[in-house]
């Protein structure tokens, strides 16, 4: 049975919700059930056939949460096309190397959104970059002007596009590409991560099943965007399980935790960061009572003891692991588990049919458990490949039908593995692998120490690890005391050669949030050193 789930297609998978007239999509007074959705999505599969849009052709959606995401997703699944996911805080150079190398034929966008004009965006982009571009879904009010540098394209309200009798037959394929996400690239252009109709639906439906979603009561909270797989990824396995899905246009700390209460949100997806916004603004001793588990990424050195403070208000926090290549929510930590193995990013693999090892980096040995190296993956949610990049592809993929994921991390005897760090942060020192949360966890227990950030420098005496710290309000900073606190609690290879306070460290904007820019910090510290 496990297996038949790779031949399911994404539409057939929400077709076949239990209750086709039960709530999918919530959203202040749009309820859309799943029924609702298929229609939709078939009327405007026709309007996006009616374009020009067809198998293979790739339509980016420049869209927040709202409706039109997932109808439009949907359409482009029934006509064999391939939907391009771009983040709505993309501005003209990021969209305009989106919408060149993906060969994008139709882009959604909302113009008036946040107050942002899309359509000036677009206009100030090199034509030569949409030169492959034909058409615009305008979504909301359309404008009165158009920017000359669009005159040439078909502007179609999205009302319009669905003003059409729905698609009677699909062209829905397990085996059809449906899905481009862009990787966020600090140094690199970002890679196009293409998966399959077949991958994204057994995903969903396996992970619905390993997470209980499939119990009859589940009900959540979308506060992820659509564009970023994490987001993606919940609201699929949410409507595999035919559970109703909340959905905020926009993440707002108090809408969201007025949501959770009036809707009953049984499970949650965010940040650190988010939860501890959605906490501090909670006065209640038990925060969501309605919320059974919620799992986080952790983005913010800052929060390392979010996992406990939020279990003393009654909220179960647990890790999880996912990637572009392999999707999000891949891996999660048991939820009985104590908060020291809950904190970590991994945990159990969410289908049966899929695998993690652990390879060191410099012999290629593969390594037993509690054994840091590079973490490998397999499994039926892998990527296709990224797309026009035979390389790249080449360099991830291994003949065994397993991908080189770039994290650094180690397996369990109990079947669990543990992601530390990304494998271009890690730090070798004296010859050993180390994580830098090591030395960060260290460093933020000294007193006026709000996050740190620690990267390796090569030096004629070596390679030595180097400190960036934020301080506290009011903090004052001593290097030399906060030098002496790591050789008392570390060993002398992993003692920072210096500590460097900054403001903030820098960043680079994605889907879930900023990432910091370690390469920048590489360049600062060696500058320091040097």
């Amino acid at each position: 049975m496990d297996q038949s789930m790779s031949r399911q297609t994404v539409p057939g998978l929400l077709a076949a919700a239990k209750r086709p007239n039960a709530p999918a999509y919530i959203q202040g007074d749009t309820i859309l059930s799943f029924a609702d959705l298929d229609r939709l999505a078939r009327q405007a599969a026709t309007g996006l056939a009616a374009l020009g849009i067809g198998k293979g052709d790739r339509v980016a959606l420049w869209l927040p949460n709202v409706p039109a995401w997932p109808i439009l997703y949907l359409a482009c699944c029934h006509l064999g096309a391939i939907a391009v996911a771009v983040n709505t805080r993309f501005r003209a150079i990021e969209v305009a190397d989106i919408v060149a190398r993906s060969g994008a034929k139709m882009l959604a966008c909302w113009p008036g959104f946040k107050q942002i004009d899309f359509l000036g965006i677009l206009g100030e982009i090199d034509p030569a970059a949409l030169s492959g571009l034909q058409s615009v879904i305008v979504f909301g009010e359309t404008p009165q002007t158009t920017p000359r540098a669009l005159e040439r394209l078909t502007l179609v309200a999205y009302d319009k596009a669905l003003d059409h009798a729905p698609l009677v037959n699909s062209a829905a394929s397990p085996d059809a590409p449906c899905n481009i996400f862009t990787t966020s690239g600090t140094t690199k252009a970002p890679k196009f991560v293409l998966h399959r109709q077949g991958a994204i639906a057994a995903h969903a439906a396996r992970v619905a099943r390993a997470f209980g979603f499939t119990d009859g009561d589940t009900r959540g909270l979308l506060m992820l965007p659509f564009c970023g797989v994490y987001g993606f990824c919940q609201a699929m396995t949410n409507w595999a399980a035919g559970a109703p899905l909340t959905v905020m246009e926009l993440f707002d700390v108090e809408r969201a935790n007025a949501l959770i209460e009036k809707s009953r949100i049984t499970y949650l997806l965010g940040s650190d960061e988010m939860y501890d916004k959605m906490l501090a603004a909670n006065p209640g001793d038990i925060a969501f009572p309605s919320v059974r588990w919620a799992g986080y990424a952790g983005f913010n050195t800052s929060l390392l003891d979010i996992v406990e403070r939020a279990e003393q208000r009654g909220l179960t926090m647990v890790g999880l692991y996912g990637m572009s290549e392999v999707q999000a929510l891949y891996a999660r930590q048991r939820l009985d588990a104590p908060a020291a193995e809950r904190k970590e990013g991994g945990g159990a693999l969410a289908s049966p049919l899929a695998q993690v090892r652990i390879r060191d980096p410099e012999t290629g040995k593969l390594l037993g458990h509690n054994q840091p190296g590079e973490i490998e993956l397999s499994g039926p949610s892998l990527m296709a490949e990224y797309f026009h990049n035979e390389e790249a592809t080449r360099e991830a993929l291994l003949p065994d039908g397993f991908i080189r994921t770039g994290d650094l991390g180690m397996t369990y005897a109990d079947g669990r593995f543990a992601f530390l760090t990304r494998m271009g942060d890690v730090l070798r020192l004296a010859g050993f692998l180390v994580s830098p949360a090591e030395i960060e966890n260290h460093i933020q227990n000294f007193p006026g120490i709000e996050a740190s950030q620690v990267v390796a420098v090569a030096r004629p005496d070596g390679v030595r690890a180097v400190a960036f710290v934020v301080l506290k309000p009011g903090a004052s900073f001593d290097e030399n005391a906060l030098i002496a606190h790591c050789k008392a609690g570390l060993a002398n290879y992993k003692v920072p050669a210096a500590v460097i306070p900054v403001e903030d460290f820098p960043r680079t904007p994605s889907a879930n949030g900023a990432k910091i820019q370690r390469n920048k910090l590489r360049e600062m510290a060696a500058a320091r050193l040097n």
